[in-house]
């Protein structure tokens, strides 16, 4: 059976993700698969190097990236209240969906950070075309739920989110690093596709590349949290499963389930985003019928600028330009 990783971290999930993506791309063909997915914690800094290294290899790229959702709107930032964050995975199906993917990132930083880069449902609703949704880890707002014993609340949830995307877009994600609260929630979350006639989609949470990486990845997230790996009270992955697994030790892991292991294959194939390089690809601003040209419009606006940031009297060097 073929399976493709569709939740891989890089580098670029700073001081999270111990997986260099040469090395990823590399070991992917090694592992004979055709396919593997970037999703960086809330950013995108490493897709482009990602993409040009899997290409290279003859891998197919698929671009993505882990979310942070805020649990009210983006806006809130009351300590105590909004200092948490869901996890969501998107991926970019094709350019439409790439070009939002690049907007929920960027307003997830310029409007939305608090602790984490964040986004919320309104701003899914407006950049959501193009895109495939995976429910994301335990970490992820429906999983969330249903570890607190609110499965009602992860119904709804998972429909808001099915409705968005699509049925055909819209997948519940299952994983199994050893952890208890996985088996818990995979229980459920299966209970839960059946019930809304959604489709299951199996991944493992990459990390690093070998089992062996497990010590490196946790003196990692030493660095990140400034504590020392001898400390007992301090962030730390439960297991060593948060490697890049091959395709028989996820149907190991998954044989009870095959059809979430085949979803990887079928949602690679819906994801084909191609970027374009040796091109300008220069915005298109509208320009005010009253205004004869480019100029006379950035002209206007300089001066709005300068009204709003000094008042009536800029300072001298202003006036003379």
């Amino acid at each position: 059976m073929s399976f493709v990783h569709l939740h891989l971290h890089t580098e670029f999930s700073l001081l999270d993700g111990a997986t260099r993506i040469e090395k990823a791309i590399e070991k992917a063909k090694e592992l004979n698969m055709s396919a593997v997915a970037i999703t960086d914690h809330g950013a995108m800094y490493g897709v482009i190097d990602f993409y040009k290294a899997a290409k290279k290899q003859g891998i197919k790229p698929i671009l993505g990236c882990e979310v942070y959702v805020a649990p009210r709107k983006l806006t809130d930032k009351e300590a105590r209240m909004d200092d948490y964050q869901y996890h969501l995975i998107l991926l970019a199906k094709n350019q439409e969906g790439y070009q939002n993917l690049l907007k929920l990132v960027s307003k997830s930083f310029m409007e939305g950070f608090y602790y984490k880069p964040r986004i919320d449902h309104e701003v899914l609703k407006q950049y959501h075309e193009g895109l495939i949704c995976l429910s994301a880890c335990i970490g992820g707002e429906v999983p969330s739920y249903l570890l607190k014993g609110d499965y009602e609340k992860a119904k709804e949830t998972a429909l808001f989110y099915q409705d968005l995307f699509g049925k055909e877009n819209y997948f519940i994600e299952i994983q199994d690093h050893g952890m208890p609260e996985e088996k818990r929630a995979n229980h459920d979350l299966i209970r839960l596709a059946e019930e809304i006639g959604a489709e299951l989609v199996a991944t493992n949470d990459v990390h690093y590349l070998v089992k062996e990486d497990a010590e490196a990845h946790d003196a990692l997230l030493c660095i990140q949290t400034a504590k020392f790996v001898s400390d007992e009270d301090r962030m730390r992955f439960p297991t060593e499963e948060f490697y890049m697994k091959s395709a028989e030790e996820m149907e190991e892991l998954f044989s009870y389930i095959p059809k979430a292991l085949e979803n990887t294959e079928k949602i690679a194939e819906m994801c084909n985003v191609e970027i374009e390089f040796g091109h300008y690809h220069q915005p298109d601003f509208a320009i005010p019928e009253e205004y004869a040209d480019e100029d006379s419009y950035l002209e206007d606006l300089t001066k709005q600028g300068l009204k709003e940031r000094y008042g009536e009297n800029p300072p001298e060097e202003y006036q003379k330009r």
